[in-house]
């Protein structure tokens, strides 16, 4: 989220742009990633299978008593459908065959039932092995609950493959990976519904931590959006390019507009560090010196003392775990570029850049939260690729120096998630078109100091992953933000209030929405709270009530109406169920306001199936708020003891009871 940002690998990046534009399609595998072992397939339609082989070659398709049978394009791109299934935790075998000459894939264990994409930002990449649940982890062996990660991937031009896998869920697959294992909001939102529905349950994680809505939406979705238009033409240059090397053109051109320690090319052996601070890595910046909370470019080198007879060896170089992304030199030679922490920088180096005796070695580094080197990664060392026995440590002194920070200069284009359209290309659009029944998405955090273009934002990306996944009524159900920051000892406008408020309008007015309200599971101090336990079981509530259409509460409390009644203000609600609650005695959970539109803290009163809410300073009252502030004193629940929307009675356009 805001403070956990997470860039992907450059490398990658460069390597499928490559292919993109290059690669005969039998480079790519005679069936999509996601039809692997341990697949589910979505039940009720039609099911689209595809893969690529050569142009103009038979294939046929088979499973569960199918045979369809499809032909290569000109681009080898073969589709077909498979009709309509019924739910089954049958293990079946899907087979595709080619003739001739004859090619056969076969993928084993698949199950149908229902198949759910859960997207966003670091709360819904948060893994379970974070948020205290030893003992659920320990009992997670449930074998028709299959699971899908999509890697990070940023890219320029929409992909069409990833690299996973479907795997079972067990204690030690849901443990694997990522931020802390799989998903933990999404997991509890599929083990409630495949407990709930008796059928298999599939989960596409596709999540990325501080990530903007915009960068997960397409392009030609965003056309409407003129703000977006500069950087994806920025986007359409790259892809676009003659160059070589389009993205690394684009990232030196950055850093040389921007940083002076490029301009003055630090990376030379004769650079003059003497005033740079003295530190020793691994290390994060704020304990070498670096004023706490930089966000941009640091620099950092050392001299490192080789045998002569080195020079004529391939060499290896490891740097450990560095946060976020490097360019790495040894005696002004570049010899390699990660953009991403998440791996373990190494670097095979040529015969002939390294000398006898004195070498220099200097790392650019960028971060955008959290920099340096983590001080548990992998261990820093150097040595022939022949002889790991004779490694020379490089943890120890080095001279580091800050530069370019990123407030004043904004991120690089390249190696930034934050971009529009990027990650839809990189990890949407390699899902496509799949069959899917819906999508839980929790994110927000991030376009928080925009809140008013996310009500245009968000029901244009379900819009657009509806069309994308060819399902006009794919389901889409939304967690509304947590309560999380200090409480605000006075009413007041709030950036968080205002997101929420976006979600929720968004809820209301696009059909086959719902929303997951966690403004009482949140934690004033972390922007990752724990408790994703209760965020999935509210998901799956969502989708029980409005994608199945089951007897269950789906919703706490919905404002509807107020009536203006003396000096008091009448509040009436949709769901109910059970009767309105007030958890604790309410003094700032309301607050309303006369026609000079300050608002003040009101007493609230339950009266049947409405509320009254009133103020001895506000003799005239024409407005009513509740739970607006990013950590508020949120006390208003209903008998099924689901927490009521956070609202605003001073700005609703388009108040319907269709909710």
């Amino acid at each position: 989220m805001m403070n956990r940002l997470f860039p992907s690998a450059l490398i990658f990046a460069l390597l499928c742009f490559a292919s993109l534009q290059i690669a005969p399609a039998n480079d790519k595998p005679l069936l999509h990633p996601l039809f692997s072992d341990h697949a589910v397939l979505q039940r009720g339609c039609a099911v689209p299978i595809w893969g690529w082989t050569d142009p103009g070659t038979k294939l046929t398709i088979s499973f569960a008593g199918q045979s369809k049978h499809a032909i290569a394009a000109a681009d080898g791109k073969w589709t077909c459908s498979l009709d309509p299934l019924d739910a089954s935790f049958e293990s079946r075998v899907l087979t595709v065959e080619t003739t001739p000459p004859s090619i056969r894939a076969e993928v084993r264990d698949l199950v149908v039932g229902d198949v759910w994409l859960c997207s966003g930002q670091s709360n819904m990449e948060m893994g379970i092995t974070l948020c205290r649940e030893d003992e659920e982890i320990a009992k997670a062996d449930h074998p028709n609950l299959r699971l899908l990660t999509i890697p990070h991937h940023i890219a320029y031009t929409p992909q069409e493959t990833f690299t996973g896998s479907w795997q079972p869920c067990s204690p030690e697959t849901i443990s694997e990976g990522g931020w802390g294992g799989f998903s933990a909001a999404a997991y509890f939102f599929g083990k409630e519904l495949q407990q709930e529905l008796g059928i298999p349950i599939g989960l596409i994680h596709s999540s990325w931590g501080g990530t903007v809505i915009e960068a997960w939406t397409s392009g030609s979705a965003l056309k409407p959006f003129p703000e977006f238009h500069t950087q994806l033409k920025e986007v359409h240059d790259i892809a676009n390019s003659t160059s070589v090397s389009p993205l690394i053109d684009a990232t030196n051109e950055w850093f040389l507009k921007h940083d002076p320690g490029t301009v003055k090319h630090w990376e030379r052996e004769t650079t003059d560090t003497s005033a740079w601070r003295k530190a020793t890595l691994p290390n994060n910046w704020t304990n070498c010196g670096i004023p706490d909370g930089h966000e941009g470019v640091v620099w950092v080198q050392r001299e490192i003392d080789l045998p002569a007879d080195w020079t004529d060896k391939p060499l290896v170089v490891q740097l450990g775990t560095i946060s976020d992304t490097d360019t790495t030199w040894i005696n002004g030679q570049e010899i390699g570029r990660t953009d991403s922490f998440e791996i373990t920088t190494r670097y095979d180096i040529p015969t002939g850049i390294v000398r006898s005796g004195r070498n220099v070695i200097t790392l650019r580094i960028t971060n955008a939260g959290g920099g340096g080197f983590q001080t548990n990664g992998a261990p820093m060392f150097i040595h022939p690729q022949s002889a790991e026995e004779a490694a020379i440590p490089l943890s120890g002194p080095w001279r580091v120096q800050e530069t370019a920070k990123l407030a004043e200069t904004g991120r690089p284009l390249v190696g930034n998630p934050n971009v529009p359209s990027v990650l839809y290309n990189g990890m949407i659009a390699p899902l496509t078109p799949c069959a899917l029944t819906g999508a839980i998405w929790y994110q927000g955090e991030a376009n928080a100091s925009r809140a008013h273009q996310y009500r245009s934002l968000l029901p244009a990306l379900i819009r657009d992953w509806r069309k994308q996944f060819k399902r006009e009524d794919l389901a889409f159900h939304i967690v509304s933000l947590a309560n999380y920051k200090e409480a605000a000892d006075h009413p007041r406008d709030d950036e968080w209030a205002e997101l929420r408020d976006a979600q929720a309008m968004t809820a209301k007015s696009v059909p086959n929405c719902g929303l997951a309200v966690t403004i009482d599971i949140g934690d004033a101090a972390d922007i990752h709270p724990k408790n994703k336990r209760e965020v999935g079981r509210r998901l799956a509530l969502s989708a029980l009530a409005k994608t199945y259409e089951k007897e269950v509460v789906g919703s706490g409390p919905w404002f509807r109406a107020i009536d203006i009644e003396d000096q008091r203000i009448r509040i009436h609600f949709n769901y109910t169920d059970g009767g309105l609650k007030l958890k604790e005695p309410s003094t700032k959970s309301f607050a309303i306001a006369g026609a000079d539109r300050k608002f003040v803290w009101a007493s609230a009163e339950i009266d049947g199936e409405s509320m009254l809410v009133s103020a001895p300073a506000v003799p005239h009252p024409v407005a009513v708020r509740y739970a607006w502030d990013s950590n508020p004193e949120a006390s208003l629940y209903n008998g099924a003891g689901l927490p009521a929307v956070p609202f605003r009675s001073d700005e609703w356009p388009g108040i319907t009871d269709s909710h």
